[in-house]
């Protein structure tokens, strides 16, 4: 059996593989010159966080996430195991307790356990919440370690190449290709989201850090040699033009309000994409005769893209469906 799979990022990366490891003949192609800021998933934060997501999302969420957490750590060994710490300032603790009701898998910390988990965060909050089972990936290192993981098992990748599902060959063709895809998914929406990269000379994290406001709730990201990957905004705006200085005033307000320290971080990089989202934000698996549509991911994509592309090559290559397939959401 043949596959073609269109679109290199993490949704199409993993569906590439989960197809490959079943034996099947897979061709990736992809429109951009090569992997980078083409494609959403490059801007990502990497974050395999399924109970901290459970906080504003279905329980699917949290389920399909815990799966794909153990897939990332069985084939990318750059998988940092270390949690996730949620904290907020001590005038929205209550947010905290909100937080803490719709998640699980968390230990309450008090401001001696913070600072033992995080040494350059002594002081800095009173109560936290810990996820120990979480863990958090480099998107970009996973995305090149997927080609070559691809490439090893036979599987060819064409980049710069322009192609519609229906003129694709192969027995199956697959079409991840995000938000360019609602050509044939009307219902998809972008939803904006915009990062930066900072490197910070005199402050240390060794697990992503959360932090919670009621109006911007940011996040934290360690990528190593001092640089974090700052982010959390999500607009409901199709625009894809630069960083808005608002978002960047708010995203940076955020970073000096985990730790005045990050006021003399270097800003390596700026980034935004559009999230390509479903009416309910939750992912969707549609099949019309030979082609498989796999989209939807929002916010979740290194989240959710591995159990997804399980869902999608498990039930497309069984001979007895060729319908449309079920909502990942009843899986």
């Amino acid at each position: 059996m043949r596959a073609t799979v269109i679109g290199a990022g993490v949704a199409g990366l993993t569906t590439a593989l989960a197809l490959a490891e079943r034996g099947v003949a897979v061709e990736v192609v992809d429109r951009n010159v090569g992997l980078g800021p083409g494609s959403c998933s490059w801007h990502a934060g990497g974050m395999l966080a399924p109970w901290c997501e459970m906080a504003t999302s279905e329980p699917i969420v949290g389920r399909l996430g815990a799966t794909s957490l153990a897939w990332w750590r069985e084939r990318f060994p750059g998988v940092v195991a270390k949690g996730t710490l949620v904290v907020a300032p001590a005038r929205d603790l209550a947010e905290l307790d909100r937080f803490a009701r719709r998640t699980q898998h968390y230990e309450w910390l008090d401001e001696a356990d913070l600072a033992s988990l995080e040494p350059d965060l002594a002081g800095r909050f009173r109560k936290g919440l810990f996820f120990p089972d979480e863990g958090h990936l480099d998107p970009r290192r996973a995305l090149a370690a997927l080609v070559e993981r691809l490439t090893a098992l036979g599987a060819a990748i064409r980049f710069d190449t322009e192609l519609e599902p229906e003129a694709a060959r192969g027995d199956l063709v697959f079409d991840c290709r995000g938000l360019s895809g609602r050509t044939d998914m009307p219902a998809l929406r972008g939803v904006r989201g915009e990062m930066a990269l900072i490197r910070a000379h005199s402050f240390s994290l060794t697990r992503p850090v959360r932090l919670l406001h009621p109006r911007l709730p940011v996040y934290l990201v360690p990528r190593g040699d001092g640089v974090f990957m700052l982010g959390a905004t999500m607009l409901e705006s199709e625009s894809k033009g630069p960083v808005s200085v608002r978002s960047m005033l708010d995203l940076l307000g955020a970073a000096f309000a985990v730790h005045p320290a990050l006021g003399e971080a270097e800003i390596i990089e700026f980034g935004a994409d559009l999230r390509p989202a479903l009416p309910d934000n939750l992912p969707s698996v549609e099949r019309a005769g030979r082609i498989i549509r796999v989209n939807g991911l929002f916010r979740h994509g290194f989240l959710l893209a591995p159990a997804i592309a399980q869902i999608a090559a498990g039930a497309a290559l069984d001979p007895h469906l060729d319908t449309e397939l079920a909502h990942a959401n009843s899986a």
